[in-house]
C-alpha cells in the first residue's frame, strides 16, 4: 500500500477573484479547482487527503464531501501555519506528505506520481516541484548544486542578474518526509515582513541539518500554474479543454473544430462519434459510439447510447438509448428516458417521461410526466396537460397508439394500446384499446355571416 498522503492548501480567499465564492471552488473544465487537485492526488496513489480550509470553510467542506478530511485554519498565518493544522491528523504518519495548492487545477496524477517517485528514489527529506518558465519574472529561482540537489531558492527581488537568468522556479508544491516536516514546522518563525509562517522555511531548516533537498522539474510548466484571477482561470479553462479534446481524438473521436467544442474533464465519448462545432458536453455525460452530436448541442449529465444523432438540442439529466434521432430546438429535461429508435422532431420538449421504442414525436409537442409505449405516433401540436395549478399528474399511452394533431391529453388520463385520438381533441377520459376518441364540437356553418367589425 502507498505510504503517500496529501495535504491540500485551500484556505485563501482569493482577493483578486473578486468573488463571494472561495477561490478553490471556481470551476475550470467542469470541475472546481480543488476537485481537480483531489483527483490528481488520488491518481498519484495518495491513500489519504487532508484539505486545509479557511475562507468559506463550510462551502468548501460541502463541495468536498467525504472525499477528504478537512481541517480549518481559523487564522491565515501563512503556508507553514496552514500545514501545521494537519498535525493532529497526520502527526503519526511515517511516510511521505505531499503538499499541494488547491488553486492548481492543471496538475495531473502522472506529474504528482513522478514527483513522489523521484522524492523516494533520491532519499530526500524534502523535494520541491519546479517548472521551467518561459518568463520567470516574479518567481523564486531554484539554484541547484552540482549533484542536482537544491542549494537555495532565491526570490526574484533578491536575485542577482545571473540568478535571474535561471528559468527554473518554485511551484509551491512539495514532498516531505512526514516526521521531518512536522519537526521542522515547530522551528519555523514568523520573523518576516508579513508576520507569517512560511512553508519554504522548512527546506532551509532541513538543509542546515545536513539533509538532502531535491527538486523535480515538470515536463510542462503549464501543469504547475496557480490561478489567482478570472483571467488566469480562463487560461486554465482553455488548457483543460484542449487537453480533453486531444485525449478524445487520440481515442478515436472526431472533433471537427476543437476550438469551438467544449468538453468537461469527466465526459466519456465512444469511438467513431463525430462532434460538430459549438457543442458543449458537460458533467458526467457519457456518449456511445458512432453518434453525430451537434452542431449547437448542449448535454449535461446525459447517458447517450450508440448511433444517436442530435443537433440544436439541449438535454440534461436524462437517458437516451441507441439510434435515437433528435431534431432541432429540442429540450430534453430531467428524468426522461428515450428508448431505442425514438424520433424527436423540431420544437419538442419532454420532461420526466418514458418514451417507448420506435415512438415518433414529430414536432411542436410538450410531453410531461408521461409513460408512453412503443411505436406511438404523436401528431403535430399534441400535448400532455400535466398540471392543474397545484399538482402534476401522469399520462399513460399504450403501445401503437395514434394521437392526432393538436390534441390535448388532460392528466391523469390513459390511452390504451392501439387507441386512436382524432385531431383537435381534448381527452379527459380513458381511450379504450382500438377505440377512436373524438372530443371536439361539431362544425357549424352560419351562412351569409356578416363580420361586425365591418359595421
Amino acid at each position: 500500500m502507498s505510504d503517500l498522503v496529501t495535504v491540500i492548501l485551500a484556505a485563501g480567499k482569493g482577493t483578486r477573484m473578486k468573488s463571494k465564492l472561495p477561490k478553490v471552488l471556481h470551476k475550470a473544465g467542469g470541475k472546481s479547482m480543488v476537485q481537480h487537485v483531489i483527483d490528481a492526488a488520488k491518481a498519484a496513489g495518495s491513500k489519504r487527503t487532508v484539505v486545509i480550509t479557511g475562507f468559506g470553510s463550510e462551502q468548501v467542506r460541502a463541495a468536498i464531501g467525504d472525499q477528504a478530511e478537512c481541517v480549518e485554519q481559523k487564522e491565515q498565518l501563512g503556508t507553514g501555519h496552514a500545514v501545521l493544522q494537519a498535525k493532529p491528523l497526520l502527526g503519526d504518519e511515517k511516510g511521505t506528505i505531499m503538499v499541494l495548492c488547491g488553486d492548481t487545477p492543471l496538475l495531473t496524477g502522472d506529474l504528482l506520481k513522478k514527483l513522489y517517485d523521484e522524492h523516494v528514489q533520491a532519499g530526500a527529506k524534502a523535494t520541491v516541484l519546479t517548472a521551467i518558465m518561459p518568463d520567470a519574472t516574479g518567481y523564486g529561482r531554484i539554484i541547484r548544486s552540482a549533484d542536482g540537489s537544491v542549494e537555495r531558492i532565491v526570490e526574484h527581488k533578491d536575485a542577482t542578474e545571473e540568478e535571474r537568468s535561471v528559468r527554473e522556479v518554485n511551484s509551491g508544491i512539495y514532498c516531505f518526509d512526514a516526521q521531518a516536516l512536522f519537526a521542522s514546522l515547530a522551528k519555523v518563525t514568523n520573523d518576516n515582513a508579513q508576520g507569517e509562517y512560511y512553508l519554504p522555511d522548512v527546506l532551509w531548516i532541513l538543509k542546515q541539518q545536513g539533509e538532502k533537498i531535491w527538486a523535480v522539474a515538470a515536463d510542462d510548466y503549464e501543469d504547475t500554474l496557480g490561478i489567482n484571477s478570472r483571467l488566469q482561470l480562463a487560461g486554465a479553462e482553455k488548457i483543460l479543454r484542449r487537453r480533453k479534446n486531444e485525449e478524445l481524438m487520440a481515442e478515436g473521436v472526431t472533433i471537427m473544430d476543437p476550438d469551438s467544442t467544449y468538453i468537461d474533464a469527466d465526459v466519456k465519448v465512444g469511438r467513431d462519434t463525430v462532434i460538430y462545432p459549438q457543442t458543449w458536453l458537460e458533467g458526467n455525460t457519457e456518449i456511445g459510439e458512432e453518434c453525430e452530436i451537434g452542431p449547437s448541442v448542449r448535454f449535461q449529465n446525459m447517458k447517450v447510447g450508440n448511433r444517436v444523432t442530435g443537433q440544436f438540442t439541449y438535454a440534461h439529466d436524462a437517458v437516451i438509448d441507441d439510434e435515437v434521432i433528435l431534431g432541432q430546438f429540442v429540450h430534453i429535461r430531467p428524468n426522461t428516458h428515450l428508448s431505442k429508435k425514438v424520433k424527436i422532431g423540431n420544437f419538442v420538449e419532454i420532461k420526466n417521461s418514458n418514451v417507448g421504442e420506435g415512438t415518433k414525436l414529430p414536432h411542436l409537442s410538450y410531453i410531461g410526466d408521461t409513460d408512453m409505449g412503443a411505436r406511438v405516433n404523436m401528431g403535430c401540436g399534441s400535448l400532455t396537460v400535466n398540471y392543474d395549478g397545484k399538482k402534476k399528474y401522469r399520462t399513460t399511452i399504450g403501445d401503437d397508439a395514434f394521437v392526432g394533431c393538436n390534441s390535448n391529453l388532460v392528466a391523469p388520463v390513459t390511452v390504451e394500446d392501439h387507441g386512436y385520438i382524432a385531431a383537435g381533441s381534448t381527452i379527459t377520459d380513458t381511450v379504450p384499446s382500438k377505440g377512436l376518441a373524438i372530443a371536439r364540437a361539431r362544425q357549424v356553418i352560419i351562412e351569409n355571416w356578416k363580420d361586425r367589425r365591418d359595421q
